[in-house]
């Protein structure tokens, strides 16, 4: 007869653990469990589990350092919940206790990892890891994860090539923000050491939700695996068959809604097949393309780029897609084209003039029976019938062509794409929408109130403050969504280094204020808003309107907005803003200096603003040469600069540059250097009047920037 323990403490656990037999199971009791470090070793019969669970589901939460490791055969662990700390090691969720012992046919059902995070973003963990064979992890929530590392992993050691079969569905894979650095993943099966064998595993009828970490939302970096059926969620990033052959990619719907880097499938190595998936409104390019087809590294290395062969992208519907690249990559290093693979049967409508980029030879393409209302290539044409398509949403909300002969064209009529309330436990639910700036009450505040106003201040408040000259003794503390806003003669000085000190959660906007700097220390290091000191998880942002800046130029070093090591924005945005004598940066982003990628901010923005006599407008730098990030992204478009530093502007590693319709007068220089991937600087229609041209330079040769450099006017000023 099985058994069915309750335990209440972890010395209960222990007690119980070595009775259980096949059919038993174990119940945590209902409460809080902190740092239960779970060793699960039992040994449980096909059709007769052991189990472990919680008393009520949904009720038992695991906190502080707190872990669950699994090994032996036929177990189940469910009705978890992992919150309010992180992992003692390396992971929170493994199917083994060490090397050698490993869970097979064992499952994770209904479990929770929220926001479950190591304290500083840089430190690498996994939240579940898959190892051994014939696993499953379904109907769990994983979201949150703001540190380094991939939310899920199927592990093949090196040196164990067998086949996994391990099943991963009906899963929330909720909202994970961009890393600002690689290993961002949010599923990644394999590495490239046992690539070219097959994993056989299955990622099916999950959901994805605004999944941003990196570039690579699914990772698959082995063979024989079948992604299907999913729902992808304005997620930044794609699909990337990285490593090994013979994976399919079918039968999934991708939802971009315009959002920048939301892509669809990425395309490398043999035998890969594309076809029956659902693409609308994907804003992605280059490697987020809707279907990007890479060129190859001749006689690639294991872990670098091998040449598509035989690839099959068939019957997919790609509308309103920002790109499809062909050739993708395509450099002195990776010189080798697509070869013997289709494109046949597929749908595709785009906005602007063509979605189609070329990037290498596509002959070793063939091109058949695809329809396009969009622009297509000569080289292509003979493979597209080319008109306008009337489309016509459908019971499962997708859109399929109004012209019978377009029929068979696209994804197929019978997807029914998987639901929210189809994935992840029913007793735990989504995460709302982040609160955004301005949608709370309206703080008044006064020049004897405003530390009051900031400390009290609720998600999304706004303080608004009356006319009169503020003086801030020490720095105000921000750690939620909040706006300042006043009239110009609201006068904000401060005594200390910092005026806004962001912490955990922290965002800030500041609208139509003067603040200054006549106050500060007259020594270096001052910053109007700086970055959290110590690592935070949550992204911040900044964004800063109609505002004056004056008085700091009297302290060397003096910041508007300084960055700091370990801590990471969506954005960075200053409009319309006035700054009148500053020795420091307007936008001081280049506190991260390793050389493993990490950067400051997503994107950053300076725009219609005046600067006069600023030391530098903005330092930006992403070091290393990895290419799995989006950013950074900088604008720096119609403002005026009279004066600043000899080093005006320094743009390193930057992904985006559009520098446009700014006049500099006596300005200092710009500099921007490329680094890996596929950079794209443009600086259009400016003006320099004594200002020295910009320069560009790479700084590896396996890159292939794209500089557009057009439209400006040089010379001096009689002025």
């Amino acid at each position: 007869m099985a058994r069915d323990y309750l335990v209440h403490t972890s010395a209960d656990y222990a007690e119980v653990l070595p009775k259980v037999r096949a059919g038993d199971v174990i119940r945590l009791a209902d409460g809080e469990w902190k740092d239960f470090q779970i060793v699960f070793e039992a040994h449980g019969r096909a059709g007769q589990p052991v189990t472990l669970a919680a008393q009520t589901a949904g009720k038992v939460v695991l906190t502080g350092a707190s872990s669950l490791k699994m090994a032996g055969e036929w177990l189940v662990a469910s009705g978890l919940v992992f919150r309010d700390g992180a992992a003692a090691g390396d992971e929170v969720v493994s199917f083994r206790r060490d090397s050698r012992r490993v869970a097979v046919h064992s499952r994770v059902t209904e479990m929770v990892i929220d926001r479950f995070n190591q304290p500083d973003r840089r430190r690498e963990d996994r939240w579940v890891s898959l190892y051994g064979h014939d696993n499953r992890v379904d109907h769990s929530w994983f979201a949150g994860k703001g540190n380094a590392g991939v939310t899920l992993a199927v592990i093949r050691p090196k040196g164990q090539p067998e086949a996994n079969r391990h099943r991963i569905d009906h899963n929330y894979f909720g909202p994970r923000p961009p890393l600002g650095s690689n290993g961002g993943e949010t599923i990644r099966i394999g590495t490239s050491d046992e690539s070219l064998s097959d994993s056989l595993t299955t990622v099916e009828a999950n959901v994805f939700d605004r999944c941003d970490g990196e570039v690579e939302i699914v990772s698959v970096k082995s063979g024989g695996n079948v992604v299907r059926g999913n729902l992808i969620l304005q997620s930044q990033g794609s699909i990337v068959l990285r490593h090994g052959n013979g994976n399919l990619v079918e039968r999934n719907v991708f939802f971009g809604k315009g959002k920048p880097h939301t892509g669809g499938v990425r395309v490398i190595n043999v035998g890969q097949i594309v076809r029956d998936n659902y693409m609308e409104g994907l804003a992605g390019t280059t490697f987020t393309s809707a279907i990007a087809v890479m060129n190859g590294v001749p006689g690639s290395a294991i872990n670098r780029y091998h040449p598509v062969t035989g690839a099959l992208i068939a019957n997919n519907s790609i509308l309103d897609a920002a790109r499809i690249t062909l050739g993708a990559g395509a450099d002195a290093e990776r010189s080798a084209p697509p070869h013997d693979s289709r494109f046949t049967g597929n749908l595709v409508t785009g906005f602007g003039a063509s979605p189609f980029a070329i990037e290498a030879d596509v002959k070793g393409i063939a091109f058949t029976d695809n329809a396009a209302s969009a622009q297509v290539p000569a080289e292509l044409a003979s493979g597209f019938t080319t008109g306008p398509i009337a489309l016509k949403r459908a019971a499962n909300g997708l859109l399929y062509p109004s012209d019978p002969a377009l029929a068979n064209r696209g994804a197929p009529r019978d997807l029914v794409p998987v639901t929210l309330a189809q994935v992840g436990p029913a007793w735990y639910a989504k995460p709302a929408p982040e609160i955004a700036f301005g949608l709370g009450r309206t703080i008044e505040a006064r020049p004897d109130t405003l530390e009051a106003a900031v400390s009290t201040a609720r998600a999304g408040d706004v303080i608004a403050l009356a006319a009169g000259r503020y003086t801030v003794r020490a720095p105000l503390r921000i750690a939620l969504p909040v706006t300042v806003s006043g009239p110009r003669n609201a006068t904000i000085a401060f005594t200390g280094q910092t005026l806004f000190a962001l912490a955990e959660g922290g965002r800030l906007r500041l609208q139509g204020l003067t603040i200054t700097g006549d106050q500060a220390p007259r020594r270096e290091g001052n910053a109007v808003v700086r970055s959290a000191p110590t690592s935070t998880i949550a992204n911040y942002a900044v964004e800063i309107e109609d505002t004056d800046f004056v008085g700091m130029e009297a302290a060397p070093g003096f910041d508007i907005l300084a960055t700091t090591p370990a801590t990471f924005a969506d954005h960075l945005s200053l409009r319309g803003v006035t700054v009148s004598g500053l020795s420091g940066a307007v936008l001081a982003a280049d506190a991260e200096t390793g050389g493993k990628g990490l950067y400051a901010a997503e994107r950053m923005t300076i725009a219609d603003s005046r600067f006069a006599r600023v030391g530098v407008l903005a330092r930006v730098l992403r070091g290393g040469t990895d290419e799995s990030t989006f950013g950074p992204e900088v604008e720096i478009t119609g403002n005026s600069v009279d004066g600043g530093g000899p080093e005006l502007l320094a743009l390193s590693g930057v992904q985006s540059a559009l520098i446009a319709r700014n006049t500099f007068r006596k300005a200092g220089q710009i500099a921007v250097s490329h680094s890996v991937g596929a950079p794209l600087t443009r600086i259009l229609d400016n003006r320099f009047v004594d200002t020295p041209q910009p320069q560009i330079a790479r700084l590896y040769p396996q890159s292939t920037p794209q500089v557009q450099v057009s439209g400006n006017v040089s010379g001096g000023d009689a002025s």
